[in-house]
């Protein structure tokens, strides 16, 4: 065979080809990766879709499918995986060696889940609130027998001042956040209940407390937004700040059934200072006239005794939450609730349900919550007037005549046996044969739907359909042989039914991304709402107990909807720089078309600095956050639905026109503006957060300032202008502005001792810039406030603070240093003291409130108290001006009144209404809550266990001399004294 020789090229071409090849496996090593597949799931082991895997050190990673489960290509020489969740705590593995399979199992990361804060359409985190936000979580919550939600944060934040009405378990309360923003129209917030904004004021049978009929165990959180910043995003209706509210729902874990029951006795505080029975007798002996001397009786009757009560409270509540099938967490609850008031026959009732139900569809794309609470009201309300006949009633009398007569209790009569007109009733007469009831009923549902697309996840569509119905109606009986109406054979009728609908829809559009190259997150909404609220009652007469009408009320209509459309930024830079920026515009029918629509906008601005290069990873400084915002809200609550539309009223019965034979009803045009427009509020905020011993100390610092301008107020009309003497229109601008403070701390914690402090502090000024239609006019002082007598005692005055109380400066004895009855100091000079020498003293608001919270846990031992202070307010002692004269002793010749403390001191003759005298100074320091508790834990290993013993209105330091120094409107007449409670505790939790 012939062989030929290979090409000395083509052998050099083999050589090479042969290097090269020897080379590939060492390259190969070098890009060669591994594939590692696991599953990552919760505490549940429930898969967690969208968590993050990460190659430590790396750009290089993934997400979790819709099943929890990832594959992941690991450079060779990786270290470690990251695996991380939003709400999770996140977890480093080390890449095995050699299995290829990592399944991990995240926990629940606590302090970021509290980070979590519900806003307005929406949540976000407390690092990224660019507003004036607080949040309230359940476990902050005040403890013992709590009647209604607002109770439950009295005292936990700052700029929020809450006062029940009286100590009534029927009692509402009045909420004001930072002062409100109004004068004559609504100073109440606006309440979101899971969404659901809810209408202002009451409905027959509850008029006073219409919270209370959502059962305050069912919440969760609270959270209250205060600046502008935060509210406008519910524009017409934020003026006076934002409360929502979220109810508890289901979790996915396993059914969990607990149970709670606390129980309690209420007894009486502190009363009005009237005379014993034996300084009451020796009164008389020394003043009195001989015929006022024959009426003392024998007896010695304390009427306090008779008509006051210790009373027994029952709060109830079972909850079953957990799931009953994968993704599907419901929550049900029941709950019983049972409070007598210190007065005799006073009584709230109410039975409580609610469901929640919170699926979630196509691996977490959709989500649905359905929501459902009910309720039912039965309350018993006293009849408070015999506070004041207990107060006055001539204490040498006996409670019962010894015969049948006014059902047998000992009544005031003339010489010929017949009924003093005007006279003192029998204080128990007036609560025993007084029987006024009621029962309301209330629904509130609504459903949220959540889809995210399946095109775009960052971009989702929510839905809520709401609905608040409530019905409520009552009855009253009092007895023909009564004496309250015993000269028109008493009282038999029922009012109502009053029914309340509220209709909501909302829908909007968020957007949320997170651009890794650019280091921003856009959180972007837009939406639509539409609510429409509608209010009954049909006419009812006043009947008599043989069915005679005393008096006829006329049916009622009223209806008003709200159109709004809205918007908001949510941009972040890098977690250091935060902008916000909303705009709403709202449509209201309580206006006319030329005046019916308000735009709303704010803006907001954060800067945490902590996450600047220069402060990061600082071992003192944990956090520090700069806020600045802006913001414009609006105001038409409070006013009458129609005021814009001419509206004529029937003429009722007896008041028709004759014509010949014939009489024929009149309507009657009511007065209306046709120009009424929104009350707007301008408010500027500026305050920091602040973190220190990563996070051991904690706190927040505001200042705001808002102007209010186009007060709605009803003003006396020009005459010939209207048909009535006054007209709601808009006049007048009020300032306000405060400081807020809070600081949160826990010096100790360790495994057996943990000791939380949390204080708080406002400082808040209100001044009325102007009050007339035209802004150039006389400066105008327009008396309002509740009267006695016909007397009016606070004032509106331009360049002060509105309310103020309008009276002499009273002029007292150099030797005695007593007041002199009738001198008052002429204060302009002119020789007489007319009303010209009138003067605005002090006001009802405090100038600084502060709250005081403190836990100290030892081991399965926790001790709770919680106290209230305010600084600088006054109250008008109405009790002791009007009982503290000789005058009132008796306004008849057939009896004898009981006096107030006070005229041993002044020795008054007659009533001294306008008198600066009686305008004290009620500064106070309450301590609210005394709780210690015990959690035993698992007992039996069937049930978890813990109880606790509270005191509610533990004490109260105050120079005030009345019965309260917190009394609605500054005015102490006849208040019904708030009760001390104590409580115990106890739960079981299977």
């Amino acid at each position: 065979m012939n062989s030929k020789k290979l090409n000395p090229r083509i052998w050099m071409m083999l050589l090479l080809l042969c290097a090269l090849g020897s080379m590939f496996p060492a390259l190969a090593q070098q890009t060669k990766t591994r594939t590692i597949t696991g599953l990552v799931t919760d505490e549940a082991k429930e898969p967690l879709i969208g968590a993050s895997v990460v190659v430590k050190g790396t750009t290089v990673g993934t997400i979790t499918d819709f099943d929890g489960n990832f594959v992941l290509s690991v450079p060779t020489g990786a270290i470690a995986l990251e695996f991380s969740y939003v709400g999770y705590k996140s977890k480093t593995i080390t890449v095995p060696a050699t299995t290829k399979v990592v399944n991990v199992q995240l926990s629940d990361d606590a302090q970021v889940l509290s980070d979590v804060v519900v806003i307005g359409y929406g949540t976000t985190r407390k690092s990224d609130l660019t507003g004036s936000v607080s949040n309230v979580s359940s476990k902050e919550f005040n403890a013992g027998l709590i009647s209604s939600p607002e109770q439950l944060i009295n005292g936990k934040v700052s700029g929020v001042q809450i006062m029940s009405a009286s100590g009534s378990p029927t009692a509402g309360s009045t909420i004001r956040i930072r002062g409100g923003a109004s004068l004559n129209a609504s100073n109440d917030p606006l309440i979101v209940l899971d969404g659901v904004p809810l209408e202002t004021g009451g409905i027959s049978g509850n008029s006073g407390n219409f919270l209370s009929l959502i059962n305050p165990s069912d919440i969760e959180s609270m959270t209250i937004l205060k600046d502008a910043s935060s509210t406008a995003i519910y524009g017409s209706r934020a003026s006076n700040g934002v409360i929502i509210i979220t109810t508890k729902k289901g979790s996915n874990e396993k059914i969990k059934v607990s149970f709670n029951t606390t129980n309690s006795i209420q007894t009486r505080t502190k009363l009005a200072d009237m005379l014993s029975r034996d300084e009451f007798v020796d009164v008389i002996n020394t003043y009195g006239t001989s015929a006022q001397k024959s009426l003392l009786g024998n007896e010695n009757t304390d009427w306090n005794d008779q008509i006051y009560q210790s009373a027994f409270g029952t709060d109830n509540n079972l909850s079953l939450s957990g799931k009953i099938a994968k993704d599907f967490p419901v929550r049900a609850s029941l709950g019983y609730y049972n409070q007598k008031g210190i007065l005799k026959t006073d009584k709230a009732e109410r039975f409580t349900g609610s469901l929640s139900v919170s699926p979630s569809f196509f691996d977490g794309y959709l989500k649905i919550n359905l929501n459902a609470k009910g309720s039912v009201n039965n309350n018993r309300f006293a009849e408070t007037g015999a506070i004041w006949a207990a107060s006055t009633f001539n204490p040498t009398l006996p409670v019962y005549s010894g015969n049948t007569n006014f059902g047998g209790y000992y009544e005031t009569l003339d010489n010929t046996g017949a009924p003093v007109n005007a006279a003192v009733l029998n204080p128990l007469g007036r609560v025993k044969q007084n029987k006024s009831t009621s029962k309301v009923q209330r629904f509130i549902g609504n459903a949220d739907i959540d889809y995210k697309m399946h095109f775009l996840p960052e971009l989702k569509i929510h839905t809520t359909l709401g609905i608040d119905y409530a019905e409520g109606e009552g009855k009253i009986y009092v007895p023909a042989e009564a004496m309250q109406y015993y000269t028109t054979a008493g009282r038999n009728y029922e009012y109502g039914p009053q029914k309340n609908t509220n209709r909501l829809l909302t829908a909007y559009l968020n957007y949320n991304k997170y651009l890794e190259g650019l280091k921003s997150n856009i959180d972007a909404t837009v939406g639509y709402d539409y609510q429409y609220w509608k209010s009954t009652s049909p006419a009812y007469a006043e009947l008599n107990t043989l069915g005679e009408t005393q008096t006829s009320i006329a049916a009622s209509d009223q209806r008003h909807t709200l159109l709004s459309y809205y918007a908001r930024l949510n941009y972040t830079y890098d977690s250091r720089y935060m902008l916000t920026a909303t705009i709403r515009r709202d449509g209201t029918s309580r206006f006319d078309a030329s005046t019916r629509w308000g735009t709303f906008p704010s803006v907001a601005l954060g800067w945490r600095v902590t996450e600047e290069s220069f402060l990061k990873d600082n071992a003192v400084l944990s956090n520090l956050k700069i806020r600045a915002s802006f913001g414009i809200t609006g105001q038409q609550d409070g006013i009458g639905n129609y005021g814009h539309l001419p509206v004529y009223t029937i003429g009722q019965d007896g008041a028709q026109y004759q014509f010949g034979n014939e009489y024929y009803y009149t309507y009657r045009p009511q007065s209306y503006n046709k120009l009424l427009k929104w009350e707007t509020t301008t408010a500027y905020n500026i305050g920091f957060d602040f973190g220190f011993l990563k996070d051991r100390i904690t706190g927040s610092f505001d200042y705001y300032t808002r102007q209010t301008k186009d007060l709605i107020a009803t003003v006396p009309a020009p005459a010939g202008t209207t048909f009535n003497k006054t007209i709601t229109t808009n006049v007048g601008n009020v300032d306000n502005n405060g400081i807020e403070f809070t600081l949160n701390a826990t010096p100790i914690q360790t495994k057996d001792w943990t000791w939380d402090i949390s204080y708080n502090m406002t400082w808040q000024k209100m001044k009325v810039k102007n009050l007339s239609l035209v802004e150039s006019s006389a400066k105008t002082n327009t008396l309002v406030g509740p009267s006695i007598d016909g007397y009016q005692f606070q004032v509106l005055s331009e360049g002060y603070e509105p309310y103020m109380f309008y009276v002499y400066h009273q002029l007292y004895d150099e030797k005695t240093g007593k007041p002199v009855e009738g001198a008052y100091a002429d204060l302009n000079k002119d020789g007489q003291i007319n009303s010209s020498d009138l003067y605005r003293y002090n006001s009802p608001a405090p100038d600084y409130i502060f709250g005081l919270s403190t836990s100290l846990r030892y081991k399965k031992w926790n001790l709770g108290m919680s106290f209230r202070a305010n600084v600088g307010n006054y109250v008008y002692n109405g009790m002791a001006m009007n009982t503290g004269a000789w005058s009132t002793v008796s306004y008849n010749s057939y009896q004898l009144n009981n006096l107030n403390h006070s005229f041993l001191n002044t020795g008054f003759k007659n009533r001294q209404y306008l008198s600066d005298y009686y305008v004290e100074n009620a500064s106070f320091l309450k301590m609210d809550n005394l709780t210690l508790g015990y959690n035993f834990g698992r007992v039996l290993n069937c049930f978890n266990l813990n109880a606790s013993a509270m005191v509610q209105n533990v004490f109260c330091i105050t120079q005030y001399k009345g019965v309260d120094p917190e009394v609605p409107n500054g005015m102490d007449v006849s208040f019904y004294p708030r009760p001390r409670t104590f409580s115990v505790s106890v739960g079981l939790e299977f």
